[in-house]
């Protein structure tokens, strides 16, 4: 008898431990992707925070949450971490968001924020004589990788322009390529011209002595993806994360000076990017920071997909931005 309560006893304190706060103190981990860009800067001054020991997301999301980094050189490579289940939200830009969901037919991804308008431009060599897409016939032109915004952008520009442009050459060459890789080359006269974002373009003007020729300043360059898994299985996860990004973005705004310095730590701290205070402010002054965003503003996006055939049909845009 009395070895049968001991077993019953034993029963008992094994379903309290399975209960109690052994479960209530298991960690959930949220991935998180973005750039190495000043366009990124939510992610870069969380990241830093980070380092001071203020763990922006964590704090807002709830006790046992943890917040993994990951880094991508551009959105496509985003987006097959979002398909093979490697990430749960990711800064990244419209166009590789918007192909994603249009490969998915609307089952992997959903828009859950903005992040930043304006900051990607077209650069040229400063002795340049281009000046209209026509002028490019026979020049190099790099963007940051196949597929990404400022491809895309930079192929409806010299297609729009009378040229025509394939996946793999045509009248001009779009060349895809990282963006560190595009300064070294620019600077050597390998390249005619880079489509790309901050802080390179800056760094393009002031260490290779580019200057602008078309500037997009009222553009999305950054939003904030969800998997469309993630946001249906962690509903009010989500939305904390989606609450906290918008309050980073606005401590963002209304702290211009401070927010400039932690990036700039950040991109020392984690890539090595050593980054001057004029040069991040010049880039600063190209950018709208905001948390917004809407379907009909991704609309000029699939247009211009389509017109450089990433896109075949007109996808149905409805279930794109939800809000958690």
């Amino acid at each position: 008898m009395r070895y049968g309560w001991r077993l019953l006893l034993l029963a008992a304190l094994s379903l309290v431990a399975a209960h109690g706060p052994t479960a209530a103190q298991q960690s959930t981990t949220v991935r998180v992707g973005h750039f190495p860009n000043i366009t990124h800067v939510q992610a870069l001054v969380a990241r830093a925070f980070e380092r001071q020991g203020r763990n922006w997301f964590a704090e807002r999301l709830g006790p046992g949450v943890k917040i993994e980094w990951y880094a991508y050189n551009a959105g496509p490579s985003a987006m097959e971490a979002i398909f093979a289940n490697s990430l749960d939200l990711t800064y990244v830009g419209p166009n590789p968001a918007l192909n994603a969901y249009a490969r998915s037919r609307g089952a992997e991804v959903r828009v859950v924020g903005g992040a930043v308008n304006g900051g990607s431009a077209l650069v040229v060599q400063g002795d340049s004589t281009l000046s209209k897409p026509v002028d490019f016939k026979g020049k190099r032109i790099a963007t940051p990788q196949f597929g990404n915004t400022q491809d895309v952008a930079a192929r409806a520009w010299l297609v729009a322009g009378g040229l025509r442009i394939t996946q793999t050459g045509g009248d001009a060459q779009v060349v895809p390529t990282s963006n560190p890789d595009q300064l070294s080359l620019f600077q050597s006269k390998q390249l005619d011209a880079v489509w790309t974002v901050e802080p390179w373009v800056s760094r393009l003007e002031s260490e290779a002595g580019g200057k602008v020729l078309v500037e997009e300043k009222d553009a999305i360059t950054t939003i904030l993806v969800s998997s469309a898994g993630f946001l249906s299985k962690n509903r009010e996860l989500a939305k904390r994360f989606v609450a906290a990004h918008r309050e980073l973005t606005d401590w963002i705004r209304n702290n211009p000076d401070e927010a400039q310095r932690l990036a700039r730590e950040e991109l020392q701290a984690s890539f090595r990017l050593d980054m001057p205070p004029e040069l991040v402010a010049r880039a600063w002054s190209r950018m709208v920071i905001t948390p917004d965003t809407t379907r009909e503003a991704f609309q000029s996006f699939v247009t211009s997909a389509q017109r450089v055939g990433f896109l075949r049909d007109t996808p149905d845009l409805s279930r794109l931005i939800e809000t958690p």
